[in-house]
């Protein structure tokens, strides 16, 4: 965004770099619970300074920065600002605060997940009260669809619960093996945590988002109580109710006019060359006239392409201009070919995303401590997180369809502008088949969690201390898809001259007509008339986890300790689908109007670029067609999704830990160690065969079972100097380790043959593998401030990569009867995808880091203070883009700078802050899965988030905040030179006004 050529984003980032820019403190410890001063811990050259009694934020950096100075690992801490009251109203945006985290963003814009150090979510590991935990959601397709991996969803739950997080940059042998990237570790609050013998907390919001328009609540308590010096309880819940209204320009993919045309069969005057659209009448090519799209070409069921010399199909007259034919058959294409290189939006669309969500979550913690020497605790967690998800789109289908369901070569093309690389400016057409579709999703995550914790120090020299507990997500999802359809429409037009990111539509219909759609089984001559699909799938993951270590202290500044672990992870997926997806005929006397209506607000908040249409009511629909009489099925007609992983991990460790401070003449702190694991892994899935003969189905699912075993010695070390009372020196490095995903390792595979793909997994792959160095220098300059640089380096040995070829789908392995019924030939391409183990590539990168309150400013101007954090990662991975070829990026997820800056104002009524958050441009998929596509990539963001506070009284605090200010949007390319606009969505600002009460 620039005005007169002035980029005031880049102006922003450098502000917020240079000056205000924020990094976070932070560091948290692994097994112990971290305290949560409210004081200043003077410093050993400060002594004499008068301490300054702080609260609220300030003095939750306070307590993180002490946590950080204190480890001897690369560790980084938020901790409450006070009793249920976290900094920020979501975990993952408030760990953007912390140097080398970087946010990506759901549904509504609400952080989702985190990347840490240029590596993406599915390497970082996430434990809840030391164990390790996975939350799971489902989104649309854009934002990778149902979870089926180890990545943690920080949406499912909301912060009140919980008093602490920190972010593990460095590993210890201590610490269970899976992490790339972090070890994240979120701690609920436990009694003896509390200041008071009785605590009652709680905390009331309104939300307000401008483009939903609605109020939602937002509620949150917390009660502990002591009984005396030996037994506590503790419990906290929090509710809450968001409604989210999205709206989006979707692509879906951008595509060359080569993919979707029609090649000249042998033997005919043209033959090989690729008609990618309808021929002008009385078309000449090469000096040969071309009457219809191929001559003796035919669809599979017989009937003849092109209806006559004047019609592309029965009612479908040719009206493509010779002058845009010619320019579409003028550009080189594959091979050199002159195929028509223009790159066209594959379903350009509107799309409005309306969800209703609700959240709730709790936990009860029940600690007995007999002694200073004994902690025995119960932790019990609880969160369901709820949504009602309404995608309503409106596509025009024909430029991602082939011949075989009557696509561009049955669509006129009367004028075309495109751009030196081939990009579409603007198109008019005719014959353009219109879709108005619906995806009604409701899901439920569930995830619960009870561990028992142990520590007992039998002597001053020895302790004993572990847990054991079980955990489990589950994800319960309900998808239902309809469409309806308006063919061969005239007058199409797309227009991208006057925005980059967002077309102008105009559809030569009355988009919100419902007479002018169909709906029910396709026509004889191929023409669909809408769609039907619906599956309800459940996913579950249960983890348990029994940990013992032992702590012997050897000499007063050296430690042994040792300790062992058994876990497994559990994973099933069970899936149902329609028997049939081909919609059927209407029940007399129910007409389209009797389940349609209109979708509004889309050319309002779509910069009145594109339009309302009609659209389908999916609970009408479901009354109207009766659907809970639908036939469903699975695994007996290869149908929806059957598998499951089970892992059994057994491992073991022996550290020291040891400081010289006593010793020598100079201060190391530090450990030392290494950890064995056994991983055994059994898992299973359904390959698609055909069915015998005389079966219901004409294929179904085949069984595949593997079981395998593999380990890993992973050992590591962490060393802090402490070169001056206030400035500290840190090397650290490790072998890691991170598995792969479950989907990935499930033996399965299928075919999509809407879109005409096929996947299949791997249960084979090897974990991505790693060595790490890590370097830092910190200085402790004065009280609750901080300079510090970081470097890092990972050598990833190993990759895993989704690589995709078209192939024919005779040569995929399924069998040929999957297509009966369909429109589609053996001969027609797919795009096929497999999971494989590639050759890694090194990582490296920086971070800046700082913390600066400003008390050496007179007056009130000391209250002010600044936190920025700068990070910048630089990686290279071979991807393989086809048998034949490769490339050098990135590594997806990575990107190549971020930067977070927050400018903060607190006294003792009153605390305003303002947070800046700066994410470069990153790959989201290499290849992109397009045909002449190398990649797809999010755009740069900037997001500017504000909250003030005033304490009315010792017990009632007033809260305001407000979320993306500048109405920042999301938005993703396709192709590193096109950069074809992919996705662009709006989803507002949002305000909270709360009140927190304690006593």
């Amino acid at each position: 965004m620039s005005c007169n050529g002035f980029d005031w984003r880049s102006l922003l980032v450098s502000t917020s770099v240079l000056g205000l820019l924020i990094a976070a403190p932070a560091a948290g410890q692994q097994a112990t619970n971290p305290p949560a001063p409210t004081t200043d811990a003077p410093e050993p050259d400060t002594a004499q300074q008068e301490d300054i009694v702080v609260t609220g934020f300030r003095a939750s950096l306070n307590s993180a920065l002490n946590l950080k100075r204190q480890e001897t690992a690369a560790i980084d801490s938020i901790v409450a600002e006070d009793i249920g009251k976290f900094p920020d109203s979501n975990l993952a945006e408030s760990m953007q605060r912390i140097p080398g985290v970087a946010l990506s963003r759901g549904d509504g814009g609400e952080g989702r997940n985190i990347s840490v150090r240029g590596l993406g979510s599915q390497f970082t590991r996430v434990r809840i009260n030391g164990m390790e935990g996975v939350s799971q959601v489902s989104g649309s397709d854009i934002r990778g669809g149902v979870a089926t991996g180890r990545s943690f969803d920080f949406v499912t739950f909301p912060t009140e619960i919980f008093s602490a997080l920190s972010v593990r940059k460095t590993l210890s042998a201590d610490v269970e093996e899976g992490s790339l990237g972090a070890t994240v570790d979120l701690r609920a609050p436990k009694p003896f945590d509390q200041p008071k013998d009785f605590v009652l907390s709680g905390t009331a919001r309104g939300i307000y988002n401008d483009i939903s328009k609605k109020a939602d609540p937002r509620l949150s308590a917390l009660v502990a109580k002591k009984f005396g010096d030996t037994f506590g309880i503790l419990g906290s819940i929090a509710y809450s109710k968001r409604h989210i209204e999205e709206y989006a320009y979707s692509a879906v993919d951008v595509v060359p006019t080569t993919v979707y045309g029609l090649a000249q069969p042998a033997g005919t005057a043209n033959a090989g060359i690729i008609f990618p659209f309808c021929t002008p009448v009385g078309y000449v090519y090469n000096g040969t006239p071309v009457t219809s799209p191929a001559a003796g070409y035919t669809q599979p069921n017989g009937v003849a392409i092109g209806a006559d010399a004047n019609n592309c199909s029965t009612g479908n007259p040719r009206t493509s201009t010779k002058a845009a034919y010619d320019y579409i058959m003028s550009r080189t294409g594959v091979n050199g070919r002159p195929s028509g290189g223009v790159f066209l939006p594959r379903l350009p669309r509107p799309v409005k995303s309306s969800q209703n969500q609700e959240r709730l979550a709790g936990t009860l913690t029940l600690q007995w401590k007999p002694s200073d020497d004994t902690d025995v605790s119960l932790d019990g967690l609880y969160s369901r997180f709820k949504v009602k998800r309404l995608d309503q789109m409106f596509d025009a289908r024909s430029f991602g369809r082939a011949i075989s369901n009557n696509g561009q070569p049955l669509t006129s093309v009367r004028d075309i502008e495109v751009d030196d690389n081939g990009s579409l400016i603007h198109g008019l057409f005719d014959g353009v088949d219109l879709r108005s579709e619906m995806q009604d999703e409701r899901f439920t995550s569930t995830y619960r969690q009870v561990n028992l914790n142990l520590d007992h120090r039998f002597s001053d020299t020895f302790r004993v201390f572990g847990l054991a507990g079980v955990n489990q997500s589950k994800l319960d999802v309900d998808r239902l898809q309809v469409a309806i359809d308006s063919n061969d429409t005239r007058d199409f037009a797309i227009d991208f001259r006057d925005s980059a990111d967002i077309p102008k539509i105009e559809y030569g219909i009355d988009t919100t007509n419902a007479a002018l759609f169909q709906y029910g089984p396709p026509l004889a001559n191929g023409d669909q008339r809408g769609q039907l699909s619906n599956f309800i799938r459940r996913n579950t993951i249960t983890s348990k986890t029994v940990e013992l270590n032992g702590e012997w202290q050897a000499a007063p500044d050296f430690t042994v300790q040792v300790g062992g672990q058994y876990r497994t992870n559990k994973y099933t997926a069970r899936e149902r689908q329609l028997a049939t997806n081909t919609p059927l005929a209407l029940p007399s006397g129910v007409a389209l109007s009797s389940f349609t209506s209109v979708t509004k607000g889309v050319g309002k908040n779509l910069d009145g670029l594109l339009q309302d249409f009609v659209s389908i009511d999916p609970d009408k629909f479901r009354s109207a067609v009766g659907l809970d009489s639908y036939v469903y099925c699975t695994i007996e007609c290869a149908k929806g999704t059957f598998g499951g992983v089970e892992e059994k991990y057994w491992s073991g460790y022996a550290m020291v830990k040891f400081n010289t401070e006593n010793t020598l003449p100079f201060a190391l702190r530090g450990d030392a160690g290494v950890r064995y694991v056994r991983t055994s892994l059994d898992t299973y899935g359904p390959i698609t065969t055909a069915a015998p003969a005389g079966s219901l189905y004409s294929s179904r699912f085949v069984i595949s079972e593997v079981s395998r075993k593999y380990e890993d010695w992973l050992p590591s070390a962490n060393l802090a100097l402490d070169i001056t009372s206030n400035l500290i020196a840190r090397a650290s490095a490790a072998r890691v380790m991170s598995r792969p995903a479950y989907g990935q390792l499930i033996p399965a595979g299928s075919a999509n043959l809407v879109i005409q793909t096929a996947s299949f997994s791997n249960p084979f792959l090897e974990p991505i593998r790693a060595n790490t160095f890590d370097a830092a220098l910190e200085w402790y300059f004065a009280p609750g401030s901080l300079i510090s640089v970081a470097y890092f380096y990972k050598n990833i040995e190993t990759y895993i990569q989704t690589t995709s070829q078209s192939v024919a789908f005779q040569d995929i392995g399924l069998p040929l009867t999957l297509l009966d019924g369909t429109q589609l030939r053996p001969t027609d391409l797919f795009t096929v995808q497999r999971s494989n183990n590639t050759p890694g590539g090194p990582l490296r990168g920086f971070e800046l880091n700082v913390q600066l309150p400003f008390r050496f400013l007179p007056g009130a101007l000391s209250n002010f203070g600044a936190l920025g954090n700068f990070t910048r990662v630089r990686s290279n991975i071979n991807y393989v883009i086809s048998p034949t070829l490769s490339r050098t990026a990135p590594l997806v997820g990575l990107s190549p700078e971020t930067a977070s800056g927050t400018l903060y104002y607190e006294d003792k009524k009153f605390s305003i802050r303002s947070t800046v958050n700066y994410r470069a441009a990153f790959l989201t998929a290499v290849p992109s899965g397009s045909v002449d596509a190398d990649s797809t990539s999010n755009a740069s963001s900037i997001f500017v988030d504000a909250s003030a506070s005033y304490n009315i009284s010792d017990n009632i605090k007033l809260i305001a905040e407000v979320s993306n200010i500048t109405n920042e949007t999301n938005r993703l390319t396709v192709d590193t030179v096109r950069k074809d606009p992919l996705y662009t969505s709006y989803f507002g600002r949002t305000y909270a006004l709360a009140v927190n009460f304690q006593f």
